[in-house]
């Protein structure tokens, strides 16, 4: 049996629509495999999943940097601040919320500059 988006196994009913496509097409090529329908359905699933994480190394890179007036979320290579706060801690949930709209990366830096911490939101 042959899955589509249109008939797939119920396990990957509440899959986002690119993870579930990619699961369809894994378990396929599992299936004309001789892989058994069940272990299909777990290795597709679990691929799927593997390769989204993967690619949201492709995402767009936000940075939340120092600034002359606090601190400041910037588009990478961007030239000019997205928003600027007096505090990290003010800017921090405003910044998560932006990234996540744009479907970004979030990379926030410490006050030397450096790397703290890199989030995919």
């Amino acid at each position: 049996m042959s899955w589509s988006m249109q008939d797939y196994p119920d396990s990957m009913k509440n899959l986002p629509e690119a993870t579930k496509s990619k699961a369809i097409e894994i378990a396929n090529a599992l299936l004309d495999e001789g892989y058994e329908e069940g272990r299909a359905i777990s290795i597709a699933i679990d691929r799927a999943r593997s390769v989204k994480e993967d690619d949201q190394g492709n995402k767009e890179e936000y940075h939340l940097l120092p600034h002359d007036k606090g601190w400041q979320l910037k588009k990478a290579n961007g030239d000019r601040a997205i928003m600027v706060e007096e505090t990290k801690s003010s800017i921090l949930e405003k910044a998560k919320q932006h990234v996540k709209q744009q479907e970004g990366a979030l990379v926030i830096h410490k006050e030397d500059g450096s790397i703290e911490n890199s989030l995919y939101v």
